[in-house]
């Protein structure tokens, strides 16, 4: 281990209304999607995206609302993580059930509902979607202006600055190496309903409480909003200043990297490598090298991929079906769902628990010292070692032999050390 030197943690800017403040603002927008993520959690039949047509008219009438406003609601409960769909069964996310004694995690849920002002406030329908995902990804340098200046900023403005963002985003894609188009010229931002779409932007961001527009001549980030760009802009920065400097690497080689950090320093390392990248790339990386042959990078996938939490829910679910990363997957499907990490292994069959067992020892066997091996031997959830090489030997793990020997070589008893060689000479020959 070396010792680093941390940076002081950042300040918001001046002015910037505490957290519990910017909390309570946040709970107010959000509090008509508070009510329905509540009667949805109680109602418990109400798990489709979007609600069907009964339960849309039972919460209309229970909350004494317009269907239209029940649809918003809806959208933007889910968008905030105040409800979780698994499968057709509607439950309460982690922020609903804090959100009365939790400032951070209401202000996460903004910030998620912030980020996805383009599915809260959708695009006019006569607009190409090309044309609306270049917007979309200029968004964020107009915001850093309206960030930076502190007040109101001129739609004028932010208009002529949008034109500007979008050419060189066609730009950069001309530049590609794999653009056929490469050394071509860019088509102009003239042929882009800018001015249309930067007002359909905008009234998006005010919709979600980001800004205030005055009467359409200008636009002005409120405390809330200020917020959120500072955080957006401090991650972009946490990522530059990779701690260990992985954040260039692909997964394996970042992951390696953090084999010899302890929790906290490790989980600092995913967030900044993390930070850089999309989710779904991310989250994808994560699960091809999990899929690999070497254990401990598996277990430390997904530690990484606890620390990206409910956008990787969905692929964690569907990998809990694979036989390498199933008792992974169902340890980190249960802590996401709110089981404390001692008690999600309940949630393991004998024989999901033997075959993580001999995983974790392939991990030992492979980088740790033989003193953490025959500890992890203690670990096992078999009473006697005789119980526990039972399992172990039609466990079927591919790495079964490997573990028995490297146990034998490791254990003091004579005894046992000869019924390990004996365990996996049996594994090795088909024996029973």
């Amino acid at each position: 281990m070396t010792t680093r030197r941390t940076r002081p943690a950042p300040r918001p800017p001046e002015g910037t209304p505490p957290p519990a403040e910017l909390a309570r603002q946040a709970r107010r927008l959000l509090v008509d999607a508070v009510r329905i993520a509540r009667w949805a959690a109680a109602d418990g039949d109400a798990g489709t995206a979007p609600l069907a047509a009964a339960a849309e008219e039972r919460a209309a009438a229970a909350l004494e609302l317009t269907r239209p406003q029940v649809r918003a609601d809806w959208d933007r409960a889910r968008l905030a993580g105040l409800v979780e769909l698994h499968g057709d069964t509607v439950r309460p996310g982690w922020r609903l059930r804090a959100w009365d004694r939790d400032d951070m995690a209401v202000l996460r849920g903004w910030v998620a509902l912030f980020d996805a002002w383009s599915l809260a406030h959708p695009a006019p329908d006569d607009v190409a979607t090309t044309a609306v995902a270049e917007v979309v990804e200029a968004i964020p340098q107009l915001l850093s202006l309206l960030q930076l200046s502190a007040g109101p900023v001129a739609v004028t403005t932010l208009l002529d600055m949008l034109e500007q963002r979008v050419v060189e985003l066609r730009e950069e894609r001309c530049l590609l190496p794999d653009d056929p188009a490469e050394g071509a010229a860019p088509p102009p931002a003239g042929d882009l309903p800018v001015a249309g779409l930067l007002e359909w932007a905008l009234d998006g961001m005010a919709a979600v409480g980001a800004l205030t527009l005055d009467r359409g001549r200008s636009a002005t980030l409120t405390p809330l909003g200020n917020w959120a760009v500072w955080v957006k802009l401090e991650q972009i920065c946490v990522a530059a200043q990779s701690p260990a400097g992985n954040i260039e690497q692909p997964a394996e080689d970042m992951l390696r990297g953090c084999a010899r950090l302890t929790p906290g320093p490790a989980r600092a390392e995913y967030r900044a490598w993390l930070a850089a990248r999309t989710v779904a790339s991310s989250v994808a990386e994560l699960l091809t090298v999990a899929r690999g042959e070497d254990a401990l990078l598996r277990g430390l996938a997904f530690e990484a991929l606890r620390v990206v939490g409910a956008p990787a829910e969905p692929e964690v679910r569907a990998a809990a079906v694979e036989p390498s990363l199933r008792p992974y997957a169902l340890l980190w499907l249960a802590e996401y769902e709110g089981m404390d990490a001692e008690d999600a292994q309940d949630v393991l069959t004998r024989a999901e628990a033997t075959w993580l067992w001999v995983d974790t020892a392939a991990a030992v066997a492979d980088h740790g010292e033989p003193q953490l091996l025959l500890r992890h031997l203690d670990s096992a959830v078999q009473g006697t070692v005789p119980a526990l090489l039972a399992e172990v030997r039609s466990g079927g793990h591919p790495r079964t032999v490997q573990v028995l020997v490297a146990l034998a070589a490791a254990h003091p008893d004579p005894a046992l050390a000869k019924a390990l060689r004996r365990a996996a000479f049996q594994v090795h020959t088909g024996g029973a």
